[in-house]
């Protein structure tokens, strides 16, 4: 992604949305919009309008965080062992914000947990 036109889309963030994106930040649970959101859409980042989500893919896993059980696209996966654990952080794969987290504990058929943050995201109805 061209930086100028990174640096014109984080202007129009909230500092908490800056801090969760750019410095790999966790907004508290149970805090953010799309935790106990449903309607059907698409979840795009915060940052660069990439889609990343569909609401099809979306399901109450009780952390306090928009959870989903697959992606929409690939996104990019870091290995990451703050906090004491290991973890696979999620980013977009175009501006490289940072999402969240994927676990192994989600509900079939993937298996999958993707643990994201409200604030890195963007819903748009279809």
């Amino acid at each position: 992604m061209d930086q100028s036109k990174k640096k014109k889309n984080l202007e129009q963030l909230s500092p908490e949305a800056i801090y969760v994106t750019q410095h790999c930040g966790t907004e508290p649970p149970f805090s953010g919009k799309y935790n106990s959101f449903y309607e059907d859409g698409l979840y795009l980042c915060a940052v660069c309008d990439h889609l990343l989500f569909d609401s099809k893919d979306k399901f109450d896993s009780g952390s306090g965080w928009p959870s989903f059980f697959d992606e929409a696209v690939e996104l990019e996966k870091i290995s990451d062992s703050s906090h004491g654990m290991q973890r696979i952080e999620l980013r977009c794969p175009v501006c490289h914000a940072h999402l969240g987290h994927v676990f192994t504990d989600g509900p079939k058929p993937t298996g999958l947990r993707y643990c994201i943050n409200s604030l890195s995201l963007k819903f748009q109805t279809r």
